[in-house]
Formats: C-alpha cells, sequence, structure tokens
C-alpha cells in the first residue's frame, strides 16, 4: 500500500478496461487519479464509483472528459487536474481504439481513424503533460500504452500496429528529448487482454470474414501465450503502479511487455 501515495495522476481511456483498472490500481495505491474519457458520461460514473475505494487509500478521485485528438480539451483536462490536486506528477497516454480491416481493404479513413487517436493523441497527450511538468519546475512521468503489436505486424490490423508502433517511437523520442527537464517516459505493451475493447474487435474480425464464430480470435491469439491464459486487467496494473511510482524512477526510454510470453523480444 502507498507506493504512489501523494502522486497526481491522469490516466485516459479510463472509462473501462485497462484504463479503468489503472485508475483503481493507483488509488489503491493512494494516489490521486483523474479519470479521463471521451465518453464523458461513463467515466463520470467510474469515478464515482471509484471515490470510496480512493477516500480508504487516501487519495481522491476526479473525472474529466477529453478528446485526446483535440489539444484544447487535453489542456483542459490537465488545468482541471491540477486546480483539484495541485500538481500533476504522472500522464498515462493510455486511450486507444483498433478497427480491424482486411489489409488490401484499409482505407484512408480507417487509417487516420486509428493513427489519430493512438498516434497524435499519445504525441499530444505527451507535450500537454511535459509542459505542466515544466511549468511545475519538478519531476515528471509519462506513460504510454503500447501493444505486442508495437513488436510484431498482424493482419487485419494494419494501422494498429502501425499506431503502436509509433508509440514506441514517441516513447524513445520523447524519452531523450525530456530528459534535460527531469521527465521520464515509459511504456507498457499488453497482450491479448480481456476486455470491451476486445469483445468489439472480435465481433469486427467476423464482420470482416477474418473469424466464423464469436471468441475464434481471442483463441487463436491466445494459443501461442507462453503463460496458457489471456490476460485480465489486473495482470497489467501491477506493472503500471510501479511505472508510476518511485521504484522506477531511474526508467526511461523503455517498454515493458506485459504479454504472458507472447512475443519474445
Amino acid at each position: 500500500m502507498g507506493r504512489v501515495s501523494g502522486r497526481s495522476c491522469i490516466v485516459t481511456g479510463a472509462a473501462q478496461g485497462i484504463g479503468r483498472a489503472i485508475g483503481e490500481a493507483l488509488l489503491d495505491e493512494g494516489a490521486d487519479v483523474c479519470f479521463a474519457d471521451i465518453n464523458a458520461g461513463k467515466v463520470a460514473e467510474v469515478a464515482e464509483a471509484s471515490q470510496k475505494r480512493a477516500s480508504a487509500a487516501g487519495g481522491r478521485a476526479i473525472h474529466a472528459p477529453v478528446d485526446v485528438t483535440d489539444r484544447a480539451t487535453v489542456q483542459a483536462m490537465i488545468a482541471h487536474t491540477v486546480d483539484a490536486f495541485g500538481k500533476l506528477d504522472v500522464k498515462f497516454n493510455n486511450a486507444g481504439v483498433n478497427k480491424p480491416m482486411n489489409f488490401l481493404d484499409v482505407t484512408e479513413e480507417n487509417w487516420n481513424f486509428v493513427m489519430g487517436v493512438n498516434g497524435l493523441g499519445c504525441l499530444i497527450g505527451m507535450q500537454e503533460a511535459a509542459k505542466q511538468f515544466i511549468r511545475q519546475g519538478s519531476f515528471g512521468k509519462i506513460i504510454n500504452t503500447a501493444s505486442v503489436a508495437s513488436r510484431q505486424g498482424y493482419d487485419n490490423v494494419a494501422p494498429y500496429c502501425a499506431s503502436k508502433w509509433g508509440v514506441v517511437a514517441l516513447t524513445q523520442s520523447g524519452a531523450r528529448d525530456l530528459a534535460r527537464h527531469d521527465i521520464t517516459v515509459t511504456g507498457f505493451a499488453p497482450g491479448v487482454v480481456a476486455t470491451e475493447m476486445w469483445e468489439q474487435v472480435d465481433r469486427d474480425l467476423m464482420d470482416i470474414g477474418a473469424a466464423q464464430s464469436p471468441g475464434q480470435a481471442m483463441e487463436e491469439f491466445s494459443s501461442v501465450i507462453l503463460k496458457g491464459r489471456v490476460a485480465t486487467p489486473a495482470d497489467v496494473t501491477g506493472t503500471t503502479t510501479f511505472l508510476a511510482s518511485k521504484e522506477s524512477d531511474y526508467m526511461t526510454g523503455q517498454i515493458v511487455m506485459i504479454d504472458g510470453g507472447m512475443t519474445l523480444v
């Protein structure tokens, strides 16, 4: 308990799945957390439900609507967090999307949608968090969500793979540039995680003929996981809380794989 006590954190994409789990795990360890998401109504409900666990651990939970591709709303989210908590210490750029399409069918619209949220959204989030850290004159952490798709390309999700390779590049570039400001940039790469997003991907793969039955895609992906099962969000949060804590203050420019041995890099 208390590994991130007193740290002010923002988690985007926090209305469900991995993002929500990251925020709740931070609260359990004493952090103040802003749950942020484009789904304003749902993220408000999540933050309100999380307030009880926040109070028990000594932290606070708030929420903010955000479109990570819109710089003005990102700035407003950060300002709201600083107004509430007095500072910003840790920024998780976790919001992400996927929309499977067969490789030869990928359209400019599909490419721009996925790259916009996962790539540009990550860049804007990093930039605006870093500007806040510099204004404060204090140490700060930026933590980006990559993927096993950042280490290996998969058919049917080419834009997603490209966007997550981009997240790795942004993490390394940001780490190099921001080190002079005492800002670290790290990331983590989950594999197959049983979340609402994977349920939607499963349906999308059936829609494009890449899978014939519900659950087939997850079963096929999980067949190569050395741990022998798909992950739950709880399998990820031990690492994400570590990355937000003082224990990882000497790390920067690194991506931590949390995939059960799906990819060995």
